[in-house]
């Protein structure tokens, strides 16, 4: 009986040396795009609801979802490589101001969140924080793949967010935002899934080099 033989991991020559890809390095990129696509559908979903209704009480159903989209970009910033180190703790950071935010004033509001926010615009300066995070994997994924829907989200973000906050934008220009958005994201979250996976965990002698240097 022939004995099976288990193929060598593939070896990448990077910028410091030579690197293996691991199925731990894998798993963390799928774990990673999932938390992207749950993210963008909970967005997609809630952007809908807000943009085809009239409805007051759809506005109770985007708590749920909100929170469903906020835990997922977390996994997201959480097993996301990115070779600054610093930049990459800032947006776990700013993740966790605006879900604790987020939290704050879900529970101190008898309003749903969205209209609390929405009515109350000084609150992005907290909750804000959230998209800032999510913004920074937009601006991440624009310089390192040159990727449009990227490009675009990373103006569209802090364009619609500060837009309400200052109140320029009419509400007809906030819901064509909020569309392409919505939209830009789903887009982004698929194409993610079927890119190949060693470039999203990227050149690893480089982590290594880094971690040397500290």
């Amino acid at each position: 009986m022939a004995m099976q033989t288990v193929s060598a991991p593939e070896v990448y020559q990077g910028q410091f040396g030579e690197f293996t890809i691991t199925q731990s390095d894998r798993t963390g990129v799928i774990i990673y795009r999932s938390g992207l696509m749950v993210a963008a559908l909970s967005f997609a979903i809630g952007s809908a609801f807000v943009l085809s209704s009239n409805d007051p009480n759809i506005f109770h159903l985007l708590t749920p979802l909100y929170a469903c989209f906020s835990l997922a970009l977390g996994v997201s910033l959480l097993t996301i490589h990115i070779y600054m180190a610093l930049l990459h703790r800032v947006l776990q950071v700013f993740w966790a101001i605006g879900s604790i935010a987020s939290v704050i004033l879900a529970f101190s509001s008898n309003a749903p969140l969205a209209v609390s926010i929405y009515h109350q615009p000084m609150a992005l300066f907290a909750v804000g924080f959230t998209f800032a995070a999510l913004t920074g994997i937009y601006f991440k994924e624009a310089f390192c793949f040159n990727r449009l829907e990227t490009k675009i989200l990373t103006l569209i973000v802090p364009l619609l967010l500060l837009g309400h906050l200052v109140g320029i934008l009419p509400t007809p220009w906030e819901e064509v935002l909020l569309g392409i958005w919505a939209i830009l994201f789903l887009i982004f979250a698929l194409r993610k899934s079927v890119q190949a996976i060693p470039p999203d965990i990227g050149d690893k002698s480089v982590f290594s080099y880094l971690q040397g240097q500290h």
